[in-house]
């Protein structure tokens, strides 16, 4: 379906009345919460049934990272919000550059904490902020707009088609705008909300819920993890410490004292003193078998000895 047969603002399914909530008003607190529980369990459902889309994207993040690219997140409101959040949570939790995941929101970093009118319906504003981070072919841009017609995200995908990056859009209604300018469409319908029009709630879940696979996936795929532990961490506090010691301790088997010693002896680098334990070598060359690996430590572990 093209631009011009999109439908309009009123015939959205997330602009629908939900006729679950018709009372909402007339219910008691526990009664609220109920309903409001019943209605966000359709959520994950409705993520599920775009599995393979979520997938391809994954794959397409994967390779622009391995070529030196980046996943740069475009939104307004809450979908801006919910981009900006999950790309600051990358570094902590993967240890990546704050540049490889960027998060953009209509409006700057004031509209992060305030509602800034008649941001989003600017086009020209998403282009120009992917000008700003030198958008290109190297990187993945994902349009995040619940309504799949937001201005300020189909100017952005617009452009970000134009200098070759793959595009991403991410709707929660079907046949939007966003699918004449995206590479991939995702669309999770999660039906009218609770309170009409309030794409804070089961959309903005659903967003979530999806943010959370694009980067989880990709950055797992890209060595980030060892089964389900974090190992791709410097302990750079008191509690990273902590936690580097546990898991240099459970995955090279020794000891929290002798797992200090290796996280010392590497550097603080958690993948580093494991392969150098488990593989009887130097850091150094610990850190070149992961290099080989291309960062990932059960390759760098499965590895034929160096000759």
């Amino acid at each position: 379906m093209n631009a011009k047969q999109a439908p309009a603002l009123e015939h959205l399914t997330t602009e629908a009345a939900n006729p679950a909530s018709t009372a909402i008003d007339t219910l008691s607190a526990v009664e609220i919460v109920r309903l409001m529980n019943a209605e966000d369990a359709k959520v994950a459902d409705a993520v599920g049934a775009v599995a393979e889309s979520i997938a391809a994207a994954i794959d397409a993040i994967v390779d622009r990272m391995r070529a030196g690219g980046r996943l740069i997140y475009l939104g307004a409101g809450t979908s801006g919000r919910l981009g900006v959040l999950d790309a600051s949570e990358c570094p902590p939790t993967f240890s990546t550059p704050p540049e490889l995941v960027v998060g953009l929101i209509a409006g700057g970093r004031d509209a992060l904490t305030r509602a800034i009118e008649g941001v989003e319906d600017h086009p020209e504003d998403g282009e120009r902020d992917l000008r700003q981070v030198d958008a290109s072919s190297n990187d993945v841009v994902v349009g995040i707009a619940t309504s799949g017609r937001t201005p300020y995200v189909i100017g952005g995908l617009t452009y970000a088609r134009c200098v070759g990056a793959f595009t991403v859009g991410l709707a929660c209604n079907a046949d939007s705008e966003l699918e004449s300018v995206s590479d991939v469409l995702i669309a999770p319908v999660v039906g009218p909300e609770v309170v009409s029009g309030s794409t804070r709630l089961k959309a903005g879940t659903a967003t979530k819920m999806v943010l959370n696979m694009l980067t989880t996936g990709a950055l797992v795929r890209l060595g980030k993890t060892y089964g389900n532990v974090m190992v791709d961490l410097r302990a750079t506090n008191s509690k990273l410490t902590a936690r580097s010691r546990r898991i240099v301790s459970q995955l090279a088997g020794v000891d929290p004292t002798d797992a200090g010693r290796l996280l010392a002896e590497c550097g603080g680098e958690v993948k580093t003193a494991i392969v150098a334990h488990r593989r009887t070598v130097s850091p150094e060359a610990a850190r070149r078998l992961l290099a080989d690996a291309n960062g990932h430590l059960r390759r760098a572990l499965d590895a034929p000895e160096p000759t």
